[in-house]
């Protein structure tokens, strides 16, 4: 009965999936820039006051929910599409969602170590990694809209 009532809903599911990826994708992009300004202002400044503000409330107003949605979401389409959990694509694209969802956690453990007053990691690091979940999202497009596995 939930199966069904899901796979009447599958369309709608997977709107809410894309619109809640976007808005994930969107915030992992950039606080990982937020903690690079944040890394060049004064410590104890109003700057790293505002900086500080704006990272709070990007994690816990934005992409942690989203986060949230994406896997409530997409494990609702699994549950009822389960034959998804065989295709060798849909293997590849999961891995790098989970890779995503673990840099997630890098980055809140970097926004409460700021928080604290901290400068976790370093400048040139954070420019790095802030490229990581868009290279992942790609990778996660092309398994999805080409499925070359």
């Amino acid at each position: 009965m939930i199966r069904e009532i899901l796979l009447s809903a599958y369309l709608w599911l997977k709107v809410l999936h894309i619109a809640a990826v976007i808005a994930w994708m969107a915030a992992m992009m950039y606080l990982p820039r937020i903690f690079i300004y944040h890394f060049q202002a004064e410590a104890g400044g109003e700057a790293e006051r505002f900086f500080t503000v704006m990272e709070r409330r990007l994690m816990k107003g934005i992409m942690t929910p989203a986060l949230v949605v994406v896997w409530v979401a997409a494990l609702m389409m699994l549950y009822a599409n389960p034959e998804l959990l065989t295709a060798g694509w849909f293997h590849v694209k999961l891995a790098s969602v989970l890779t995503i969802s673990g840099i997630h956690g890098v980055y809140i453990g970097a926004q409460r170590k700021f928080e604290a007053g901290e400068r976790p990691r370093t400048e040139k690091f954070w420019r790095y990694i802030n490229e990581a979940p868009f290279v992942l999202m790609l990778i996660v497009l092309i398994m999805v809209v080409i499925r070359p596995f």
